[in-house]
């Protein structure tokens, strides 16, 4: 057994288990886990980042481009603190990060040393890590941590997945102790969870049976790596399939079979599809309010008369928010399997369907392609997303944060490989994209990775696009700047007819706007500002073509800077509006069915 450090200890283990990479910032709280990193038997590269935020959101793009996970580091106190954002969002979307924050000594717990927040509770920060992650430790000796760290790897990569957190005292990266390793291989289980048989007959019968079933895809579906028994489901029983947030990409969306996405922002026949099923389908999907369109009756969903059958690996998912005429807690990739194979060999030819289908997807282009190819400037939001797809390779990964532009992208930017959309879903955490497309580039080195950013979420990291320059990640940030948060600004007009704090402007009401294009020149990226429809396509080209970080600003206009908006969201008007909103927003409520 070696006689080590804490940072030895820490850093050792990290690299036999595989961590690729490991994201963050210095502090005086993990000096001895950074220096660690110096030791050939623990060197891990280490991406500094600007702000400890981008550090969890790089480790979390990295895990959804890759399903591998690394690691973010960072301080005691705020930059500890800093973490909480990045750990919410990768919760809320399931998906696995460990982080290390370093704490007060243990001999200075509770006397408010540096950093230390100690009024309500001693050493109060693994309270609110707790909150935001799967499972958190606390190490209170040297001899603790191979224990924690193998308990931490097994909570990331087992049952529905999650992040970590470990917080380490800073004296325990100076001391040392004699410890022996945990091989992380005999520490996991094997295999995957199966279905109950039973349930898989009970399931197939209803599928069989059914004259109008839909499947609605989770990013449950990707994670379990089940897209291609997703794809067989559909074909053999010839079952049209819709995605929510996090399932874009899990379905090919130029396969005859695929009808977009469901909820607020999803598409018009997907929604209809869904919401006048006889038969859903749903594959690691949890129903949130966005995919749901607020559980108001016949928007997204129809349950009942609708049956469903609901798969998930978390039992706490199932019936949470419908009833489930079958429920099956398992691995989504040997259940969809299990189904198939429980099915009649005949593929019914659902004729009349399979045509409706075509006919409301023709329908639906038909309206999206008003804005996707028109010339006007500032540009529509869904304009250069056409020029971009049109120069892609099939395989591109792309990012989205927030807002507009993440259900523009939603609606018009159609993927066809898993892991190919990437946006942040259930916390729609602004900042995110810049560093996770950092991440997801470092996990597919070989792929093309597009940040599509509206500019109020590029500004809430911009700083990382530094990041990009000085590990030389050729990431392409296309920045879509319509001074302001233009989505809240649309929620402010609808619910209040007045808006504050929503538009960037000038003290005389004119629209103000960083140049953008300046700001990625003086952080050493190659920029560009594309003000003609004739330069998309050749700009975006050539952002590809360098191989090296590139931005691209994308003038777009105000008032042509959202989605479509075929679902419904629950957010109730104000008192003073008393037109036909009120009358639509009562109507929905009372249609709302959670139970």
């Amino acid at each position: 057994m070696p006689r080590l450090n804490g940072g030895q200890v820490i850093g050792r283990i990290l690299k036999q288990y595989g961590v690729p990479y490991v994201a963050g910032i210095p502090g005086h709280g993990i000096w001895g886990l950074m220096d660690a990193f110096n030791e050939e038997e623990s060197k891990i590269p280490f991406i500094q980042t600007y702000h400890e935020q981008s550090a969890v959101h790089l480790a979390d793009g990295f895990y959804r481009a890759s399903g591998q996970p690394m690691a973010a580091v960072t301080s005691i106190g705020a930059g500890a603190s800093n973490t909480v954002l990045g750990l919410a969002t990768a919760y809320s979307d399931s998906t696995s990060v460990l982080v290390i924050t370093g704490g007060p000594p243990r001999h200075m717990r509770g006397r408010g040393v540096l950093q230390e927040l100690d009024r309500q509770k001693d050493n109060g920060f693994p309270q609110v890590a707790e909150a935001v992650s799967k499972r958190s430790w606390v190490a209170n000796s040297i001899e603790d941590l191979p224990f924690i760290m193998h308990r931490a790897f097994s909570a990331m990569l087992t049952g529905r997945r999650g992040p970590a957190h470990i917080e380490v005292p800073w004296d325990l990266h100076a001391e040392t102790a004699d410890v022996s390793f945990h091989d992380l291989a005999r520490r996991l289980p094997v295999g995957l969870q199966y279905p109950d048989p039973e349930a898989v007959n009970r399931a197939a019968a209803l599928l069989a049976g059914a004259e109008r079933p839909v499947i609605v895809v989770g990013g449950g579906a990707i994670s379990a790596n089940a897209t291609d028994e997703v794809l067989a489901l559909a074909e053999a029983q010839n079952i049209p399939v819709a995605t929510t947030w996090n399932g874009k990409s899990a379905f090919p969306e130029d396969h005859r079979l695929f009808v977009g996405s469901v909820g607020q922002t999803g598409t018009i026949h997907g929604n209809y599809l869904a919401a006048n099923a006889d038969v859903v389908i749903s594959i690691g999907c949890r129903f949130t309010d966005w995919s749901a369109s607020s559980y108001s009756r016949g928007k997204s969903f129809s349950f009942p008369p609708a049956k469903l059958i609901h798969i998930d690996i978390d039992p706490h998912e199932i019936g949470k928010i419908y009833p489930a005429e079958v429920g099956i807690v398992a691995d989504a990739k040997p259940t969809v399997a299990a189904i198939v194979d429980s099915l009649p060999s005949s593929t019914p030819a659902r004729s009349e369907y399979v045509a409706e289908i075509a006919e409301r997807k023709a329908d639906w282009e038909e309206q999206l392609s008003a804005r996707r190819e028109s010339d006007r400037f500032p540009f529509t939001l869904q304009r250069p997303l056409g020029a971009l797809r049109n120069v892609m390779d099939r395989d591109g990964i792309v990012l989205v944060g927030s807002g507009n532009t993440q259900g523009a992208v939603k609606q018009t930017f159609p993927v066809y490989e898993p892991r190919t959309h990437l946006t942040t879903g259930g916390f729609s955490a602004m900042g995110w994209p810049v560093p996770a497309a950092l991440g997801a580039k470092l996990a597919a080195p070989e792929r093309q990775v597009a940040c599509i950013t509206g500019d109020g979420d590029f500004l809430m990291t911009a700083q990382e696009i530094g990041v990009a320059i000085q590990h030389d990640i050729p990431v392409v940030f296309v920045v879509q700047d319509n001074s302001g948060y233009i989505s809240i600004r649309g929620g402010q007009r609808n619910a209040t007819d007045r808006m504050i704090g929503t538009e960037f402007n000038r003290p005389d009401g004119t629209p103000y706007s960083p140049s953008f294009k300046d700001l990625g020149k003086s952080f050493g990226l190659e920029s560009f500002r594309v003000d003609s429809p004739a330069d998309l396509e050749p700009t975006f080209k050539r952002a590809f073509d360098a191989k090296a970080p590139v931005l691209v600003e994308v003038p777009t206009d105000r008032d042509l800077a959202s989605p479509f908006v075929p679902g419904w969201l629950d957010f109730p008007p104000l008192p003073h509006i008393t037109d036909e909103r009120a009358d639509e927003y009562r109507e929905a409520r009372a249609n709302e069915q959670h139970q």
